[in-house]
């Protein structure tokens, strides 16, 4: 079956300098390294990215800097989606002035126990105001987050209303149940999984991809599960290297984690910087952190 977006794609973190503003240079290294390592495409600018701590000027560098290293258009998938409606369009339109069409939108979510007209009226105000037939929506689901969650019913009402621009959604919500009966219900419609060991199943059910932290670290098997998904032989190696990486991510608050393990694999201690309110790991959480994962496994053939 043909999506709109499909693959491995990273939810790609974001490097920072001394004073906290994003290293654009390693940014972009970090791209093309995902590139290199079997990722279709960067989801830049998301959760993992530390979106929501940047401001709409510096999101803007940061998605120029990736397409200034030679990363195509058709490559990158950006996070454009925040509370106010035309500061989202405001950064869809930039990226769409820049030959990007695929974006990632949350819902606005600082209301809580909105109705899903609300929520629809949103996502149709942004998606009309833009009035631009390149565009494709990757619709948001992280209702741990977000605490907007996207039913059924909502993803359906969308799809109707604006065929071949709302497209797909990441599920993020952990919930494999949730991501199958939406591919079963919307054929065509891109699911993509939001953590790294469900990409395997998601795929078996319909699913075309994922939009995962810890492709920041193991593109490779992701890839191979992605490229190979009917190869038990070929799967089962990769599966097994994922979820040892993913529950090591896990151990503590993920964004700094990942971020530490990204320095740990690079050699950079500059990956270790995150952005207030999130904190760095503690010097034993650090060096635990360093004990396990000098024995995670390494590349599968």
């Amino acid at each position: 079956m043909s999506f709109a977006i499909s693959g491995v794609n990273c939810a790609a973190a974001t490097p920072l300098n001394a004073d906290l503003t994003p290293d654009l240079g390693l940014f972009a290294s970090h791209c093309q390294q995902l590139l290199a390592e079997g990722c279709h495409g960067i989801a830049l600018l998301g959760t993992t990215g530390e979106a929501n701590s940047f401001s709409l000027a510096q999101r803007r560098q940061i998605l120029e800097a990736a397409l200034a290293a030679g990363i195509g258009p058709d490559q990158l998938i950006p996070g454009t989606g925040v509370n106010a409606a035309p500061e989202t369009v405001e950064l869809t339109r930039h990226a769409l002035a820049n030959g990007v069409s695929r974006v990632v939108m949350l819902p606005p979510s600082y209301y809580k126990s909105v109705s899903d007209d609300g929520i629809f009226a949103s996502y149709a105000r942004i998606i009309e105001s833009l009035g631009d037939d390149r565009l494709r929506v990757i619709l948001y689901h992280i209702p741990q987050m977000s605490a907007v969650p996207l039913s059924h019913a909502l993803i359906g009402r969308l799809i109707a209303a604006f065929p071949g621009i709302v497209v797909g959604i990441k599920d993020s919500s952990g919930d494999l149940a949730n991501m199958q009966a939406i591919a079963a219900a919307f054929p065509g419609f891109a699911v993509l999984a939001g953590a790294d060991p469900l990409l395997l199943p998601l795929l078996q059910s319909g699913g075309a991809g994922c939009i995962t932290a810890t492709s920041n670290l193991i593109a490779d098997s992701l890839r191979t599960i992605y490229d190979h998904t009917s190869d038990a032989t070929r799967t089962a190696p990769a599966q097994a290297r994922i979820s040892a990486w993913r529950t090591l991510s896990n151990s503590y608050v993920q964004i700094p984690t990942i971020k530490a393990m990204i320095g740990l694999k690079s050699g950079q201690a500059a990956w270790n910087r995150v952005l207030p309110p999130l904190v760095p790991l503690s010097e034993a959480q650090a060096a635990e952190l360093a004990e396990t994962f000098a024995t995670l496994p390494g590349p599968v053939s």
